[in-house]
């Protein structure tokens, strides 16, 4: 089976700092890539390289090709690109004026959904998807910042997913999560990944081990391995990746 995304000769610049070197890496579909490595090695550069977040930072370029099912992302409009590629950020960040249902609809709106009755379809879908709407179900009205982090997080995974993407970012998701929150976000990944292509930054190599079929791992802008998850951790090709997974350094 064909790779759903290819990227081929990466680089990616802050200005004159170059943060991305030749990142040459196939991700799947319906399976989920973790990527890995000490903090500054580009892995959150990547992420956002996918979706073309990349190129909204002042002074920021890129080279090199990101293809999705063959299809040049960088030939694409933009907002079709964030539609087809989401992202979750790393901090929960629900829209702070708006309810729990207007949050999951303002993409469904962006689309050019008015009807009510498709907006209530999109939304319950999204929420029921995210594992979110038993909890949420008599609350759709309230802020979306009025809900404990964990159910934040969960609610800006479904405000992803209600304009049907195709790939799933996430930034290290559970980072500002206690356990239980973070055991429920793993759990909700698990379901996810059977549907989509999920690329997740982590600096949790357990996590990286549970969620993961696949992990990359990264060390000074460049991609030092790729390989399936437990072979990587148990059987690394690379000393510098047995160093890293085995807590050497990072």
């Amino acid at each position: 089976m064909a790779p759903k995304l290819e990227v081929r000769d990466l680089n990616a610049w802050y200005a004159g700092r170059q943060a991305l070197y030749d990142v040459a890496v196939d991700l799947e579909d319906r399976a989920a890539t973790a990527v890995i490595g000490p903090s500054g090695c580009g892995k959150s550069t990547f992420l956002r390289c996918l979706n073309r977040l990349h190129e909204e930072v002042p002074g920021a370029r890129v080279s090199g090709s990101i293809r999705m099912d063959g299809s040049d992302l960088a030939r694409e409009h933009v907002v079709s690109v964030r539609c087809r590629v989401g992202m979750v950020f790393q901090k929960p960040n629900p829209f702070p004026n708006l309810s729990v249902f207007e949050n999951v609809a303002a993409g469904l709106r962006l689309l050019g959904v008015r009807r009510r009755d498709e907006l209530d379809q999109g939304v319950a879908d999204a929420l029921v998807h995210a594992g979110l709407w038993e909890e949420v179900e008599q609350q759709l009205d309230a802020p979306g910042t009025s809900l404990s982090g964990g159910q934040q997080q969960r609610l800006c995974i479904a405000r992803a997913l209600a304009v049907r993407p195709e790939v799933l970012l996430l930034d290290e998701p559970c980072s500002a999560l206690d356990p239980i929150a973070t055991a429920k976000v793993e759990s909700l990944l698990a379901r996810l990944k059977r549907e989509y292509c999920l690329v997740v930054v982590t600096h949790n190599l357990a996590q990286a081990r549970r969620i993961s079929d696949r992990t990359a791992f990264f060390y000074l802008g460049k991609v030092v391995e790729v390989g399936a998850t437990e072979e990587l951790f148990t059987r690394p090709a690379e000393k510098l990746t047995e160093n890293y997974v085995n807590g050497r350094f990072g």
